[in-house]
C-alpha cells in the first residue's frame, strides 16, 4: 500500500528570507508552492545552481503566492530543467511576472556577459541561470485564477487563494489534499499600508506555513513622510543627489506617492527633479491602474503617482542622469542593491559626502544594502571596491512587510489552533523570535524548519 500521508519539504525559504520553495507531496503527486530566487549571501546564492532534490519533470504543478524575485524567479529555470505543468496565480501577479522574469534573465545574461569581459568571475565562461528568451518561454504556463475561487491545480487537489496586502496581486494559499488543510501565508503585509490593502483574515487550516521577515521587531509609530522629508530636504539644501534603491514592485510606487505627498504639501522643492530609472518600475506603475480594486489609489491618483517623477526606459537617458547638475533623486531597481542600474549609480554617487544613499526597507543579510545600513566604508560593485562617503539613510518605516505584532494579529484570527505552525522566510534570528512568541503567548506547536527538511502536514 502506497503511503497516502501529506508531507512539506522545505527547499528555500528555510531559516533564510529568501528562495521560498515549498513541495507538498501526496500519493506521488508533487505541488510546489513559491519557485524563489536565492539571494544575498553568496552561500546561499550558490544554491541556485544546485540540483533540487525532486527532478522538476515530476513536479506537477506550482502555485506563486506573489511576484517578488525571491518568491517567482526560480520558475523559469524550473521550466528550462524540466517542468511541463501550470503555474497557478492571480491576473496581477501574472502581469508582474511578465515584467519581472524576463529582467531577471536579462540580468543575468548582461552581468555574466559583463564578468566575461572584465574577467572577474571564477567561472569560465559566467553564464546566466537562465536567459530572457527561457524566462518568456516560462510565462506560457502561468494561468490566472481569482481570489476565493477553488480551483484543482492537481487531480484531487483543492486550492484557494485569499489577498496578502504586501504587493499587488499578492497572496496566501490555501491548499487541501489527503483531508488536511495547508495555509501559506506568503509575505504578509500591513493593515495600515499607504497603498495595499490589509490582508485578509486567514482561512482555517490544520498547518500553517507563516512567514517572519519582521518576526523579531515591530515597526516604529512615524510614518514615512515623517522620515523622508528631512532626508530629501537636506539633500536639497547641500546640492546632493540621493540614490533609493528601490523595488520594481511596491516599494518604488510607495516612494513615488510619498515623494509627491511631500511636494503637494510644500515639504520639498516642486522643483526638485525626481528620476525613476528602472523600465520595471516604470511599467509595473502602470499596472496600478489596470488593477484599481486591489490597492487604496483610485485612478487619478494613480495618474499622479505617475507624474511625480520622469520616467527612465533607455540606458543613454539613464547615463544622462549623471550630467544633469543640481539636487536630485534617483529612484533604480534593486531594492537590496543586488543587481541592475542602481549599482551604475552608486558608482558614481557613493564617494562623495554630498550625495545620500537612501535604503527603504529590508536588507537580506549579504546583500550590498545590508552592507550599507551596517556602515560598510567601501561597497564591492563589478569586481572592484567603492569607497563610501554619501550619507546612507535608512527608512524604517517604508516596509511592506507585516511586522512581528501584526503577523500575531493575523494568526489569531484562525478560529481555532492549527496542529503546527512552520515559521519560514525570515533570518534565523526573526524566524526564531516569532516561534517562540507563537509558542508562549498562544500556546501552539511552532517550529523552524530546516532547509531541505520534510515533514508530515
Amino acid at each position: 500500500m502506497p503511503c497516502m500521508s501529506v508531507h512539506i519539504r522545505f527547499l528555500g525559504g528555510a531559516g533564510t528570507v529568501t528562495g521560498s520553495k515549498y513541495l507538498v507531496e501526496h500519493d506521488g503527486q508533487r505541488l510546489l508552492v513559491d519557485c524563489g530566487l536565492f539571494q544575498g549571501y553568496k552561500q546561499l546564492r550558490l544554491r541556485n545552481r544546485d540540483p533540487l532534490p525532486v527532478v522538476p519533470g515530476q513536479i506537477g504543478a506550482v502555485v506563486l503566492t506573489h511576484a517578488h524575485i525571491d518568491h517567482s524567479g526560480h520558475f523559469p529555470l524550473l521550466v528550462k530543467e524540466g517542468f511541463r505543468g501550470k503555474a497557478w496565480c492571480t491576473a496581477a501577479t501574472r502581469d508582474l511576472c511578465q515584467i519581472l522574469l524576463p529582467d531577471s534573465g536579462h540580468l543575468q545574461e548582461e552581468e555574466a556577459e559583463y564578468a566575461n569581459r572584465k574577467g572577474f568571475s571564477k567561472h569560465h565562461p559566467a553564464l546566466p541561470l537562465y536567459t530572457e528568451a527561457d524566462a518568456r518561454t516560462s510565462l506560457k504556463q502561468l494561468r490566472t485564477v481569482r481570489l476565493h475561487e477553488t480551483f484543482e491545480p492537481l487531480r484531487g487537489w483543492q486550492a484557494r487563494l485569499t489577498n496578502a496586502g504586501h504587493i499587488l496581486g499578492a497572496t496566501s494559499v490555501l491548499i487541501e489534499v489527503g483531508g488536511r488543510r495547508l495555509l501559506f501565508s506568503g509575505d504578509l503585509g500591513r493593515p495600515d499600508d499607504a497603498l495595499m490593502l490589509a490582508p485578509e483574515p486567514p482561512p482555517q487550516a490544520d498547518v500553517v506555513v507563516c512567514e517572519s521577515t519582521y518576526g523579531d521587531r515591530v515597526h516604529p509609530k512615524e510614518d514615512v513622510l515623517a522620515e523622508l522629508g528631512p532626508a530629501l530636504t537636506r539633500l536639497a539644501a547641500r546640492g546632493g543627489t540621493a540614490v533609493v534603491p528601490v523595488f520594481a514592485v511596491g516599494r518604488a510606487q510607495a516612494l513615488l506617492h510619498a515623494i509627491g505627498q511631500l511636494k503637494a504639501r510644500g515639504d520639498l522643492p516642486h522643483g526638485l527633479p525626481v528620476y525613476l530609472d528602472s523600465p520595471m518600475a516604470v511599467e509595473t506603475t502602470e499596472l496600478y491602474e489596470r488593477h484599481v480594486s486591489e490597492h487604496r489609489l483610485n485612478a487619478a491618483q494613480c495618474r499622479d503617482m505617475e507624474r511625480v517623477a520622469r520616467l527612465v526606459t533607455s540606458v543613454e537617458h539613464s547615463k544622462a542622469i549623471a550630467r544633469q547638475h543640481g539636487p536630485k533623486v534617483v529612484l533604480a531597481a534593486s531594492g537590496m542593491a543586488t543587481g541592475g542600474r542602481v549599482l551604475h549609480h552608486l558608482t558614481q554617487y557613493l564617494g562623495d559626502h554630498r550625495n545620500m544613499v537612501v535604503l527603504t526597507g529590508y536588507q537580506a543579510p549579504g546583500t550590498r544594502g545590508a552592507h550599507l545600513a551596517q556602515g560598510t566604508q567601501s561597497l564591492r560593485i563589478f569586481g572592484q571596491e567603492w569607497p563610501v562617503r554619501a550619507e546612507v539613510v535608512q527608512l524604517t518605516s517604508a516596509s511592506a512587510h507585516a511586522d512581528a505584532d501584526q503577523l500575531m494579529a493575523w494568526l489569531t484570527q484562525l478560529s481555532k489552533p492549527p496542529h503546527r505552525v512552520f515559521v519560514t522566510h525570515g533570518d534565523m534570528e526573526a524566524a526564531d523570535a516569532l516561534r517562540a512568541r507563537i509558542e508562549h503567548q498562544l500556546g501552539w506547536r511552532a517550529m523552524v524548519p530546516e532547509h531541505g527538511s520534510t515533514w508530515l502536514a
